[in-house]
């Protein structure tokens, strides 16, 4: 790693108490911490695009309970009285990560910003419901119906319904890749392109990376099984490891979803899963960009200031999502 990278990672050691440390009612109060948008956060997190605007609504989930979601819609330079904005854009549906049992939507303010202004897309950020109050696969549920929501309210939103992106990283990621494939085969919303940031695709944990990185930085093995344990539980309805809700990679037929952008970081437990699920995608014959960046641990996304790679893995993920949504990239 960069000497800026080691010192961030140092520095979250010591203030960050590992996810197997934390008793169940510490969880929460860790889950509202955000980094404040002003420097010298924002020279690690990345700025705040102040022409977005971002708003809060919900939606209700097929059970009732009301899902709360972030807004991001773009400005567009220029625009005035007499060159009106369009009055639909594309949109990216957005999952954080987590281990489905932390983050939350404001804490991806700047990467979220990022996204709408670069790409010119509406970003529809979701605060699915977390474990271990809510056991797997409810975070799955939730994010298929944010992603009909959205296609069901298209007009109030603003946005195009047709051929969504959806994206996310980590936990989040895990989130995008179930959600393309249940809603391929279920139906309620079309996903017209995926974008997973080091995503999660093997809960087995077997995968050569996961032994080398064991105990790597941001993200160990024990922190990986102690999510998972908070995320499945460990009772008779606890999904099986390799249940394509829960591990993608194990879906018997990955054809017929939508293009994918992975990224990966060579130092995070998860890059080999995330890799195997790109050349899965492959041989199913869908289109596949995918990048391993050098020297990143896992999380990279959430402070491209600390990495050497942080700039072109953001630039690569506006550039796709505005290619695939057709809106052109907003210098």
């Amino acid at each position: 790693m960069p000497l800026r990278t080691r010192l961030l990672v140092a520095l979250m050691r010591r203030e960050r108490r590992a996810i197997s440390a934390l008793a169940p009612e510490e969880i929460e109060t860790v889950r509202h911490w955000v980094a404040a948008a002003r420097a010298p956060y924002t020279w690690v997190t990345g700025p705040l695009y102040s022409d977005v605007e971002v708003g809060e609504t919900s939606f209700a989930a097929r059970d009732g309970a009301s899902v709360p979601v972030r807004v991001y819609r773009p400005g567009l330079p220029g625009a005035s009285a007499s060159v009106p904005r369009p009055s639909h854009l594309p949109c990216v549906v957005f999952f954080h990560g987590g281990g489905w049992v932390l983050g939350q939507p404001r804490a991806y303010d700047p990467l979220c910003t990022y996204l709408a202004h670069e790409a010119g897309v509406v970003v529809v950020s979701v605060d699915y419901r977390l474990a271990p109050e809510h056991r797997a696969p409810q975070a799955v549920l939730d994010a298929v119906d944010a992603v009909r929501w959205v296609t069901e309210e298209a007009d109030r939103l603003g946005v195009v319904a047709d051929g969504l992106g959806v994206a996310g990283d980590s936990a989040g990621g895990n989130l995008a890749a179930v959600a393309s494939r249940v809603l391929r085969d279920e139906g309620g919303a079309r996903v017209g392109h995926q974008a997973l940031l080091y995503p999660g695709t093997d809960a087995t944990m077997s995968s050569e990376s996961v032994r080398e990185h064991a105990h790597a930085p941001v993200l160990t093995r024990a922190d990986m099984e102690a999510f998972l344990a908070h995320y499945r539980g460990d009772g008779p309805d606890a999904l099986a490891l390799t249940d394509p809700l829960l591990s993608p990679l194990h879906a018997l037929d990955l054809s017929g979803l939508p293009p994918a952008l992975v990224q990966t970081a060579d130092l995070d437990p998860l890059r080999d899963e995330g890799l195997a699920y790109a050349a899965r995608l492959r041989e199913a014959g869908v289109p596949v960009q995918v990048t391993n960046y050098p020297g990143a641990p896992h999380g990279f996304a959430s402070f491209p200031g600390a990495t050497r790679v942080g700039r072109a893995s953001r630039r690569e993920l506006a550039e796709w999502v505005a290619r695939h949504a057709g809106s052109g990239v907003v210098d």
